[in-house]
């Protein structure tokens, strides 16, 4: 996984979700394709997703449970899970976590 974006344009306003339990910008690429990086602290949350996303775990640890599955799977830096569109996820996190969505 690369540690860094060269030649994009991250957008200013961030994405604040869940009364600031998470919190993210937008990158954009070149060839169109956009990003968000962002941080979760601790909390238990719902994400909805429209398209499909990896999920890319920079750093913390977190629990996952993708919507109509009943195991949790854990997750900590340098790992990733998917997540299909028109979905949503659980998301459980034990330490804040830094993170890359990629989209598509």
């Amino acid at each position: 996984m690369s540690t860094q974006f060269d030649n994009v344009t991250v957008l200013k306003k961030g994405n604040v979700y869940f009364d600031g339990k998470c919190v993210s910008h937008t990158v954009l690429f070149a060839d169109g394709t956009k990003k968000t990086l962002g941080v979760i602290l601790p909390s238990s949350l719902n994400f909805g997703t429209a398209s499909p996303e990896i999920m890319e775990i920079v750093s913390g640890s977190c629990r996952i449970r993708l919507k109509g599955e009943e195991a949790w799977n854990t997750y900590g830096a340098g790992t990733q899970f998917s997540v299909p569109g028109n979905s949503s996820f659980d998301i459980e996190v034990t330490e804040t976590v830094d993170y890359v969505c990629h989209y598509g």
